[in-house]
């Protein structure tokens, strides 16, 4: 009977194992401390009334993006372990600069490696 027991409990901590792997992001960068590493999103600017606006007005790129990795979080204080409240897969609304872009990969994708605080907003 413990026998049984044991199987059936190392086969749910490996369901559960491979639960987690699959919202690890497959990044090769990983954010420290409370940064976030954000996909842009690219967005089409449509008006109210449904007319697609030309690439040509659009003056500045687009602050919406994904999150493909989180860091651990910061410490307060009186060193309490802060934890992220943003998770991977987020859409957000953040705060770029220009010294917050990278580019990873062979293909150069842009990604921006922000501070928590950054983000703005968690698009529903």
């Amino acid at each position: 009977m413990a026998k049984k027991k044991a199987k059936a409990a190392k086969k749910s901590s490996k369901t559960s194992k491979k639960a987690v792997k699959k919202t690890v992001s497959k990044t090769p960068v990983q954010p420290i401390g409370d940064r976030v590493l954000v996909k842009r999103e690219d967005v089409d600017i449509t008006s109210p009334a449904g007319i697609i606006i030309p690439d040509t007005a659009k003056t500045e790129k687009s602050k919406r993006g994904v999150i493909v990795a989180v860091g651990p979080g910061r410490y307060g204080e009186e060193a309490d372990h802060i934890p992220m409240t943003v998770k991977v897969g987020d859409r957000v609304f953040f705060n770029s600069g220009w010294d917050n872009e990278v580019k990873i990969g062979t293909d150069d994708e842009e990604y921006f490696l922000v501070r928590e605080s950054d983000i703005l907003a968690v698009i529903n």
